[in-house]
């Protein structure tokens, strides 16, 4: 272990925690970067007993934070998933609940000045190279992290953090539906491969020989469903441009069904290989994506709103995410969800 502590910011982000660090803080080279993450989370260990990782790939996330030089952006960001049973830290891919975070930790660490009531926020996500905008709570020039808000998945009430995304479709793929089919057959199932801000394969549960009402536990212990998912989604990483995914935390796997508690269907998603207790942010807005499309698996259990202007509710083991989606002439042309954040500690970690 080194002496010498990094100064880190821990922060819950929607429904994941992890580590906030000044870009300036940690090493320039990725590799040193990397090998510093791994100890302070402790990883590879399943427990990560000797870090700060929470021991379930949701509490293992970093967010790299500097301010930035892009016209009309105040800073960038990168995420990086910490692995917590493999030396592997990566950044295939982005996160919606760590974004949440990013507004208040810049305002916080004073790269960019908060005005009186809310503060905006505009945020280039180096993993995509796209823009967000998010709207922080900043009474009297200072962040807030109390109010009303509520997210399933966390307990309590917060202050709300309202993100906007533009041009997300295609963000890692290349394009919204890179085989350019709203269903393909892989492995004898009907899938769609979808990157509307995460590259996601979505699947009917009924297809896989499940109800979709199973809790994470019951679908991590049936080892068959599993090697299964594996199977179709290591077929599916070179179609969806992304490669071989034998190593990658992408695309995840979200199995659907009929909606249960008022939503527009109910899902399951592995991200790859543990059943998220909830689902991803930009995961959600993928498989929400997912079911305007007519001839996707997911529309065919949907059940959708009226109006260009779509309220979309994403139903998941632990609640529901809500999607907002501005639809034109049949496109996503704006998709926006309600976070919530909390500062949990601010000082210096050690790796």
């Amino acid at each position: 272990m080194s002496d010498a502590g990094i100064r880190c910011m821990w922060m819950r982000g929607g429904t994941s925690k992890g580590g906030y660090f000044l870009a300036s803080d940690l090493p320039s080279d990725p590799t040193e970067r990397d090998t510093l993450l791994l100890g302070v989370m402790g990883s590879p260990d399943a427990r990560q007993i000797d870090g700060m990782g929470g021991a379930n790939p949701l509490t293992s996330k970093v967010g790299v934070v500097r301010r930035s030089e892009r016209l009309g952006v105040d800073v960038d960001y990168l995420f990086l998933q910490v692995m917590v049973d493999r030396a592997v830290v990566t950044d295939a891919q982005n996160c919606g609940n760590i974004l949440a975070g990013v507004g208040p930790f810049a305002i916080e660490r004073g790269l960019i000045p908060a005005q009186d009531g809310v503060t905006e926020v505009r945020i280039f996500m180096e993993n995509t190279s796209q823009i967000a905008t998010a709207r922080i709570q900043t009474p009297g020039g200072r962040v807030s992290y109390s109010g009303d808000a509520r997210i399933d998945g966390v307990p309590g009430t917060h202050a709300p953090v309202p993100v906007e995304f533009q041009d997300t479709a295609g963000s890692t793929c290349g394009a919204l539906l890179p085989t350019g089919n709203e269903a393909d057959v892989i492995k004898g199932i009907a899938c769609t491969l979808i990157d509307n801000g995460m590259p996601v394969v979505v699947m009917r549960a009924s297809d896989l020989g499940i109800t979709g009402t199973e809790t994470p536990a019951e679908l991590e212990a049936d080892t068959a469903l599993r090697a299964r998912l594996e199977a179709i989604r290591l077929a599916a990483g070179p179609l969806m441009n992304l490669g071989d995914v034998t190593q990658k935390s992408v695309p995840k796997l979200t199995m659907v069904s009929a909606p249960q508690s008022g939503g527009i269907l109910s899902t399951r998603t592995f991200i790859p290989h543990r059943c998220h207790e909830a689902i991803g942010v930009f995961g959600a807005v993928s498989v929400a994506t997912a079911a305007l499309l007519p001839g996707s698996p997911a529309h065919a259990v949907a059940v959708l709103p009226e109006g260009t202007e779509k309220t979309l509710s994403v139903e998941h083991p632990t609640g529901e995410m809500t999607v907002i989606a501005n639809v034109e002439g049949g496109t996503v042309t704006r998709t926006a969800i309600l976070r919530t954040a909390r500062k949990l500690f601010d000082g210096t970690v050690f790796p």
